[in-house]
């Protein structure tokens, strides 16, 4: 696995309107050595489409096929992250004053020594502070 990889960052690649250069970069590495995501990553996914559903930015066929298309990625889940969830991924948690979802990306990618692509600028920013290399960045 080459990353760990987080929902914002796998939104953008769905949304067009927010695809940038260095999402594009994340998606060329996922697609040629697979990914790493906590237990709660398809969730999260799939509760961010069922959202944009509702509000009408995509229709119900759009998140099928959104869907399907991140299935055919080598994306492993993670094994452990509900191990971790009540020890090492709250104390981070606790630490950088993230919610526990965004905690559970920072506790993988520091257990495997793996970069994490993300968007988000808390958890760009926490990362940066345990030596994590970021790939995305807001």
């Amino acid at each position: 696995m080459s990353l760990v990889l987080d929902c914002s960052v796998t939104l953008a690649w769905i949304y067009s309107d927010e695809t940038v250069p260095a999402v594009a970069h994340v998606f060329d590495k996922v697609a040629d050595n697979g990914a790493v995501v906590p237990s709660l990553w398809r969730l999260e996914v799939a509760n961010s489409l069922t959202i944009a559903a509702r509000r009408r930015r995509i229709d119900v066929e759009f998140r099928r096929a959104a869907l399907a298309d991140r299935a055919r990625l080598n994306i492993a889940i993670d094994p452990e992250t509900d191990l971790r969830a009540w020890a090492a991924t709250l104390e981070l948690a606790n630490t950088f004053r993230l919610t526990a979802y965004d905690a559970a990306y920072l506790e993988l990618a520091q257990r495997r020594g793996l970069p994490l692509a993300t968007l988000d600028s808390e958890l760009c920013a926490s990362g940066a502070e345990l030596g994590i290399s970021i790939l995305g960045g807001p």
